[in-house]
């Protein structure tokens, strides 16, 4: 009988660990966790390309971290030359073709990051997460994952996902069929530890632009009633609700925003009850799917990154009720 000798029980504790670590590594929902973590925590600079529709842009983003702080450009390389900022909570949308900026708050969300999925407990429940094979994108090893809906309310996605950083080097939007609606495919991405201040200065003229700045609005403290949805598809909760001015609309627009953790829907819902020629019924481009309809004379429009059921299922579903107290 071999008597084993503490060094020898050492080394195969650490064997035994070190296989779980791995074992751990290779589990789908750790690679969409490090996806986003890397989405939060890295500073990163590439050149990717968005295509939807037949349709082809190149943009560039720039993302900083540094002391909490999150900056973020993204800049359009067709020739348009639009260009985001984001500095914390703050938006600016520079818009040559209108000569206008647009200042908008917002949370603190990523242009990448706010577009893909989230894993957690809740959510696998309404999605299958797998890890299908490594391969190589722009000459890196990365994982594919895919997270496919269970149901018709979501899409799903495929996610290239760089094995040495986390970032997501390719990324699809897919309906039930499978087939892709709408994908992002990066040209190039670096990781550097510094980004300089001056990489979110916009190249664009702002001479004789317009300035115009979008401030949310606090709900009334003791409002009359308020807007929520009876009936959610399975999975999806209220997350946000707010009241902001909407060009055309008038008085507030209440805003909610409803999510299952990976998709989101925006409902929007006019004060006015004289509706005169609202239109009514859906729309689809690209990804984004909406449906207007009328509720107890109030115009509501629903938007989001969802199949056209799913904004026709909450925008039929809002009602006027009195606020819990």
């Amino acid at each position: 009988m071999r008597i084993w000798r503490a060094s020898d029980r050492l080394a195969w504790i650490a064997f035994i660990l070190a296989v779980a670590t791995t074992a751990s590594a290779e589990e789908p929902q750790n690679w969409l966790e490090r996806m986003n973590q890397a989405l939060t925590t890295l500073n990163y600079d590439g050149v990717f390309s968005h295509i939807q529709g037949g349709t082809v842009e190149t943009l560039r983003i720039i993302h900083r971290v540094q002391d909490g702080s999150v900056t973020e450009r993204l800049v359009s390389l067709d020739g348009s030359g639009r260009e985001f900022i984001r500095t914390g909570s703050q938006l600016a949308c520079y818009l040559p073709d209108a000569r206008t900026v647009l200042i908008e708050q917002q949370p603190q969300k990523s242009f990448l990051l706010g577009r893909l999925p989230k894993f957690d407990a809740s959510t696998s429940k309404f999605y299958d997460v797998k890890a299908l094979k490594r391969t190589r994108i722009i000459g890196r090893k990365a994982r594919l994952i895919v997270v496919t809906p269970k149901d018709d309310y979501r899409y799903g996605y495929r996610l290239w996902i760089d094995e040495a950083t986390g970032m997501p080097l390719r990324t699809q939007l897919c309906d039930g069929a499978g087939h892709v609606i709408e994908q992002v495919v990066f040209a190039s991405i670096v990781t550097p530890q510094r980004i300089p201040d001056s990489a979110f200065k916009p190249d664009v003229s702002t001479d004789g632009f317009q300035w115009l700045r979008q401030v949310p609005t606090p709900l009334p403290p003791n409002p009359v009633y308020t807007w929520s949805a009876l009936h959610l598809p399975p999975g999806f909760h209220m997350s946000a609700r707010a009241s902001q001015v909407m060009p055309g609309a008038t008085g507030l627009v209440e805003h909610l925003v409803y999510t299952d953790g990976f998709a989101s829907v925006s409902v929007f819902v006019e004060s006015r009850t004289h509706v005169g020629h609202t239109p009514a019924g859906s729309a689809q481009l690209g990804s984004t799917s909406t449906f207007t309809t009328v509720v107890d004379g109030h115009p509501i429009t629903a938007v989001g990154e969802v199949p056209p059921e799913t904004v026709k299922f909450i925008a039929n579903s809002m009602k006027a009720q009195p606020p819990a107290h």
